[in-house]
């Protein structure tokens, strides 16, 4: 089943909205309230949707977010049935600090289609690479880019990895400057950091480490689209990870995850700018007017482009 390109549009509204709720926030230096201004604003949108959809991402676990917590059911219920994976404010350090990166973002499948990720860190790695064996989670660094600079014509030392800058990180550093890869750090945003491979006009070839899982899932619904390669790993390092694990039915704690068993079939990917960044623009104010940029996908009628949109205050 394709879902409607109708939605489009809708969901870059509560992307935008979103958005636009926590911009008055932007280097208050507080991003719990930043962060709730984002999330009010997208339950609100989202619940007036046609739809009926599920959070499998959101805000954490009902125990511990009042808000679009997984689980959650939003919209009207008069509707197709829909996973929905959210972070309303990816970046909260980019916005409280009014520093680049700050999105709100969104992504959508049909029931079931879209992985039901825990609030864990992952292992993860992506590029723009459609061909199976190239890059993997269980190659070394080295290999990892010896195989990307030969797929891509490039000496290591043309190549340019994605990292987020993370003391974890130490050892993937140290090996990419023995390589003379260039490296680019980020300091927060990792599904902008995972997006960075998707057009050369970046100039980012690979993103390799460890980040947040529900932000992998994000990132992996925008990649699909592009055609690019993704592979997650879930790191479990608490028993109390192990069973939260367990009850959303996931059974082997160490398996690889591929871009396809993480989003299947057809699905709509939604970031909006907070403030201005690498993927998008920040929002503006014209003539009392808000204008967002958001970049949207959607799988099966292959869109990937930025869309305007202007917002009355």
């Amino acid at each position: 089943m394709v879902i409607d390109e109708k939605f489009i549009d809708q969901f870059v509204n509560v992307t935008s909205k979103a958005a636009i709720a926590s911009y008055p926030l932007v280097g208050k230096n507080d991003k719990v309230a930043a962060d709730k201004a984002a999330v009010d604003s997208m339950r609100n949108e989202l619940n007036q949707l046609n739809v009926n959809g599920k959070i499998v991402i959101g805000e954490g676990e009902l125990d511990e977010a009042p808000m679009l917590y997984i689980g959650e059911k939003v919209g009207t219920t008069n509707g197709p049935e829909i996973d929905i994976a959210v972070d309303p404010l990816e970046g909260t350090n980019f916005a409280a600090n009014n520093l680049p990166g700050a999105l709100s973002v969104i992504a959508i499948a049909e029931k079931s289609n879209l992985f039901n990720a825990p609030e864990t860190y992952m292992e993860k790695i992506s590029a723009k690479v459609s061909e199976t064996g190239i890059i993997d989670l269980d190659y070394s660094v080295k290999e990892n880019i010896f195989n990307l600079s030969e797929y891509l014509n490039k000496k290591p030392e043309n190549i340019t990895a994605c990292v987020m800058d993370r003391p974890r990180h130490k050892d993937i550093i140290n090996e990419l400057n023995i390589l003379g890869v260039n490296i680019k750090l980020i300091a927060d945003g990792d599904v902008s950091g995972a997006l960075l491979v998707t057009d050369d006009k970046y100039g980012v070839d690979i993103f390799l480490g460890i980040g947040g899982g529900p932000e992998g899932v994000l990132a992996a619904a925008a990649l699909d689209t592009f055609k690019c390669s993704f592979q997650g790993r879930f790191l479990f390092n608490t028993d109390e990870d192990k069973i939260r694990a367990n009850k959303m039915g996931i059974q082997n704690l160490t398996k690889k995850y591929e871009l396809k068993e993480i989003v299947k079939g057809d699905s709509i990917f939604c970031a909006t700018g907070i403030t201005s960044g690498d993927l998008v623009s920040g929002i503006k104010i014209e003539n009392n007017e808000f204008i967002t940029e958001t970049l949207v996908t959607h799988k099966s009628s292959g869109m990937k482009k930025v869309i305007k949109k202007v917002i009355n205050r």
